[in-house]
């Protein structure tokens, strides 16, 4: 067991930084805060200097943004939770890469469940560099070439979202099926991933999301379904046929 999380923060506001501190002292007393910065020259090189195991980082800062420090300190290994304001492309981005965030204003509660799922790869010896796939991705614009992090019963997979055919819901978990006949059962629900993947990742069913990349053909029979390049046949529900046709309208 760790006794101390030697921990940074990197945001702007005053009073944002001292909401933050006093609910670490009290709610997190594990997090050792060493050093605060207010921007992102100051942070990449507070960072450097300490090398600390945690980093909470603000996304929205003056002169730059989180996905800049981590370019900068994408040599460096620690473990980040970002707090963040609602930006669509941001939060996309750390849900692809599995990584821990908070919304503001902050919730005490999920602040003290990130802060233990960080301790507990910490403890596990679990740390890798996920920043740096969080930065590849935020500068890859096509999603075909994002990397996606699979939190799986084992541990975590790593796999590029242009090598996933379909996916399936399947209760609690997501089965994902790969180009290559592999399946992986994911911790997740299916609404998450329909809610980081976007075109040519398609919902189609309640159960199913498809690549559109990888249709083989579309039949109007048997109410609608669509047959993949695997000859996998996918009903698609009434609820989504109208926007699976439109698409195929503009296209």
């Amino acid at each position: 067991m760790i006794s101390t999380i030697e921990s940074v923060i990197v945001e702007d506001e005053i009073s944002a930084q001292e909401v933050l501190k006093n609910y670490l002292f009290k709610y997190c007393p594990q997090v050792k805060i060493t050093g605060i910065a207010k921007n992102c020259s100051e942070a990449i090189s507070l960072i450097h200097e300490i090398k600390p195991k945690l980093v909470f980082l603000d996304v929205e800062m003056p002169y730059g943004n989180a996905f800049d420090v981590l370019e900068a300190c994408k040599e460096l290994v620690f473990e980040t939770i970002f707090v963040t304001a609602f930006s669509e492309y941001s939060l996309k981005a750390l849900n692809q890469s599995a990584a821990y965030y908070l919304l503001k204003p902050i919730s005490i509660d999920e602040l003290i469940q990130a802060v233990n799922k960080v301790q507990n790869q910490i403890i596990n010896q679990e740390i890798f560099n996920r920043n740096k796939i969080i930065v590849e991705n935020f500068k890859e614009s096509k999603l075909e070439n994002h990397q996606i992090i699979l939190p799986t019963l084992e541990g975590f997979e790593i796999i590029k979202a242009g090598n996933i055919l379909r996916l399936q819901g399947n209760g609690n978990f997501t089965d994902i099926y790969l180009l290559d006949g592999s399946k992986k059962m994911v911790c997740r629900f299916l609404k998450h991933f329909s809610e980081i993947l976007s075109y040519p990742f398609i919902r189609v069913h309640k159960s199913h999301i498809i690549n559109c990349n990888f249709i083989k053909s579309y039949h109007k029979s048997s109410g609608g379904y669509i047959t993949l390049n695997d000859l996998t046949e996918i009903e698609v529900s009434s609820s989504y046929k109208q926007f699976f046709l439109d698409l195929y309208k503009t296209k």
